[in-house]
């Protein structure tokens, strides 16, 4: 499959298996902290390329699939800051990790695409999205997993599970300390976060135990595990109940009837059509899932989606009341038929309107956009009267709209299933019209943050390890504490021995630690330096350094991950670091705020000067710009406590 892996791979004696590689000691057992671990990994499986790329030195492991037989590299780039083109890392900054200080080495594991298996590394490499995997992490155990694909993903050979496993299992054996990742993995359009979030209870990452760390937008983990909560709670009676959709009502029928347990809930309903995949085709289904029905929905959009793309220079609220006045005017028609006719022409209903709409601009403007759309229960539609060849628009109920198609068996396949798992995604929460559920949806898919952390250990041998975390001295800032580093001295070590390793591993870690001379060891103050530290300090604790060399009053481009400029954040929506979302900052304050929630949509250019919401009140109400909320869960959890949750299944 691979020749010219193959033939490399006949230059270097070592090839590993990709279930067995990097499983406790194999090859390798390592013990120490990830600075000195990945250099002893490479040593022993890597083989250094005879060329490099702007500078950077490449190792190649190469591993072969034991049920598959193929060969395939894995490439470790070692990336020195010191001649980095990007020293800083920007995922540290929307990682919460801008404090951190500049690691000196980044260490970036890749598995290119299949295509690029019998190819030279080429420049522009870590900036590509299509590797297999691509993880980086820094000298001090912290890092990102930036890019994992599949099957799915474009790979002919490898599943995303098998890629995440040995991942797992490169951060666990070297030590890692601790891995963010930004989760926007998608199948088939859906959203796994949500979708599995949903079903599972976590994210597809969850299955490597990454949790959530932080939110977009605000979002704490509290709102993040309420809006689980009510989301995966909903009962599937009650969306029967509601909505008397026959697709929807029968789908979760003949779903009930095929599962050997009860479903109830939308958890369990998700849960037990995922897990189909696994027993097709030994159990098969037919599903009544109307085709036309779904040809149909794709075309009715819900009036208040549609409403808040449009181009308009009427602000949303305005649009959607006209839509309600119109869907009021056709509701009277419909009670009182003209000559057995419901529908109304263009001209009527505008008349009409005008009763309650003074602004006629405004009525033509949503008369024009209000074709196959949704308002409230209701779908207005318009269409040509065939007997009077005049433009009408008419009104019917949601649930009619969706009856009145006919219905097609369909033998279930894991395709269907999928197709299944995606109608209802799209109706029961994407469209939702709770506004509880829409809230509850939106905070689950603005929390993208999530990271794995491994505790650090204290094995049972022959050496002491501690935890040395830098205070700074009187009259030095640091902006948080500092990232404690792992430090390994044999039993028989000193307190000058201690001190001489800490300096040693800070200087290796850290550009502004490149000068360190540690002065003390707070735990041990007053000992002396010859004097052995076995049975001072407990093993596994953490100890305060304090010393000289590090200036983190001077300027400097290297100091820490987020760069030099303290930035504040402080959003209306509650966020107050850097998430990764677009910000703008303030002409006046200075302070950062989403663009989103400053009303600046994502494909609007921010302006040359932008004011706050804050400072333009300060200034005068008046000239303030419109403040947009951003409707997620915590924005509803104001709203009265509703004994039972209505959800609205739309197209």
């Amino acid at each position: 499959m691979s020749d010219t892996c193959k033939k490399r791979k006949t230059k270097h004696e070592k090839c590993y298996g990709l279930e067995s590689f990097l499983q406790p000691g194999c090859p390798v057992s390592l013990s120490g902290p990830f600075r000195d671990n990945v250099r002893a990994f490479l040593d022993e499986c890597g083989q250094a390329v005879d060329y490099n790329v702007d500078g950077m030195m490449i190792w190649c492991t190469f591993l072969y699939h034991e049920n598959r037989g193929f060969v395939f590299p894995l490439y470790t780039i070692e990336e020195c800051v010191q001649n980095s083109l990007q020293p800083l890392c920007d995922h540290c900054r929307c990682s919460g990790w801008s404090h951190h200080f500049v690691s000196k080495r980044k260490y970036h594991f890749i598995i290119p695409n299949d295509k690029d298996w019998n190819k030279r590394i080429d420049v522009g490499v870590l900036d590509l999205q299509t590797h297999l995997l691509h993880g980086l992490i820094h000298c001090n155990g912290f890092g990102h997993l930036l890019c994992i694909n599949g099957i799915e993903g474009g790979s002919s050979f490898v599943y995303g599970r098998e890629v995440m496993d040995l991942w797992d299992r490169i951060c666990t054996s070297l030590h890692s300390r601790k891995i963010s990742l930004v989760d926007t993995s998608k199948k088939r359009e859906m959203d796994l976060r949500l979708l599995y979030g949903v079903a599972y209870g976590h994210t597809w990452f969850g299955r490597w135990d990454y949790k959530f760390y932080s939110g977009s937008f605000g979002v704490t983990k509290d709102l993040y595990d309420k809006a689980l909560e009510i989301v995966s709670s909903l009962k599937l009676d009650t969306l029967i109940r509601d909505r008397h959709y026959y697709s929807i009502k029968k789908m979760i029928s003949q779903y009930r009837d095929a599962s050997d347990t009860a479903l109830v809930t939308i958890r369990e309903l998700f849960r037990f059509m995922l897990s189909l995949k696994y027993r097709i085709p030994q159990k098969k289904i037919s599903i009544d899932l109307n085709s036309k029905s779904k040809e149909k929905s794709e075309k009715c959009r819900k009036f208040s989606k549609l409403a808040a793309k449009l181009d308009s220079r009427w602000q949303v609220s305005r649009l959607e009341n006209v839509a309600n006045v119109v869907v009021n005017v056709l509701k009277e028609r419909k009670v009182r038929p003209v000559k057995g006719n419901s529908g109304m022409s263009r001209q009527e209903v505008r008349d009409s309107a005008r009763l309650y709409i003074g602004d006629t601009g405004l009525i033509d403007y949503v008369l024009k956009s209000m074709n196959n759309v949704i308002v409230g229960e209701y779908v207005v539609r318009r269409a040509v009267n065939a007997s009077t060849g005049v433009l009408e628009y008419s009104l019917i109920e949601f649930d009619q709209y969706e009856e009145s198609f006919d219905q097609v068996d369909s033998e279930t396949s894991e395709s269907d299933v999928y197709k299944h798992v995606s109608y209802l995604y799209q109706r029961v929460l994407m469209d939702s019209v709770s506004k509880i559920v829409e809230g509850a949806v939106k905070t689950i898919l603005d929390s993208k943050n999530f990271t794995k952390e491994w505790p650090f250990n204290d094995a049972a041998d022959e050496y002491l390890r501690f935890i040395s975390r830098m205070v700074p001295l009187v009259g030095t800032q640091m902006r948080k504490s500092s990232v404690g580093e792992l430090i390994v001295v044999p039993l028989h070590a000193t307190v000058l021995d201690l001190k001489i390793e800490i300096e040693k591993a800070m200087r290796d870690t850290y550009c502004i630690m490149e000068n360190l001379k540690v002065r003390e060891i707070v735990e041990l103050e007053g000992v002396d330096e010859d004097d052995v530290i076995f049975g001072m300090i407990e093993s596994g604790s953490e100890i305060m350094v304090r010393g000289f060399g590090v200036d983190l009053l001077t300027a400097s481009d290297l100091n820490y991950e987020g760069g030099e400029d303290n930035w504040i954040v402080n959003c209306q929506c509650g966020a107050g670091d850097d998430d990764g979302e677009r910000m703008v900052a303030c002409d006046l304050c200075e302070v950062w705020q989403h663009t989103l929630c400053s009303g600046i949509d994502d494909d609007e250019a921010v302006p040359p000067l932008f004011i706050c919401h804050r400072c333009c009140n300060s200034i005068g109400p008046q000239k303030c710009t419109k403040k947009v909320a951003r409707r997620g869960l915590k924005d509803w959890m104001m709203l009265p406590v509703v004994t039972e949750t209505r959800v609205g299944l739309l197209y």
